[in-house]
């Protein structure tokens, strides 16, 4: 039994692009932001960023392509990767084939009563 399954809840880096593949098939190429913070040995914080390209394609590409910069969303997919060569040099990146995209609301703060949790931590 084999599983390929990626899930990355993350930030749009830029608008999507809309492109249209060798096949005339289109597809839809953006960026998600993840990260990751930590308490280092000088009890003090770091963090990393990961910037992950995302592929979409077909019916959900036209929506993928929709996706705005600052877009707090969940991608679903395989991980997959491909090889090119550019100028005598190989290359090997490794891309999110999309199969699904949540977009995620922010919480808003309501007035009233608390709530009982706090929505910005």
């Amino acid at each position: 039994m084999y599983l390929n399954r990626l899930t990355l809840i993350g930030f749009i880096r830029a608008d999507a692009e809309s492109k249209v593949g060798s096949s005339e098939q289109k597809f839809a190429v953006f960026s998600v932001a993840t990260k990751r913070s930590w308490k280092n040995a000088d009890d003090g914080w770091e963090s990393r960023t990961e910037w992950h390209r995302c592929l979409a394609f077909g019916k959900l590409g036209e929506f993928a392509a929709s996706l705005r910069k600052g877009a707090h969303v969940q991608i679903e997919g395989e991980l997959r990767s491909r090889e090119y060569e550019k100028d005598g040099l190989s290359h090997r990146v490794f891309e999110c084939r999309v199969e699904s995209i949540p977009k995620l609301g922010r919480a808003v703060r309501q007035e009233g009563p608390d709530p009982g949790y706090d929505l910005e931590s």
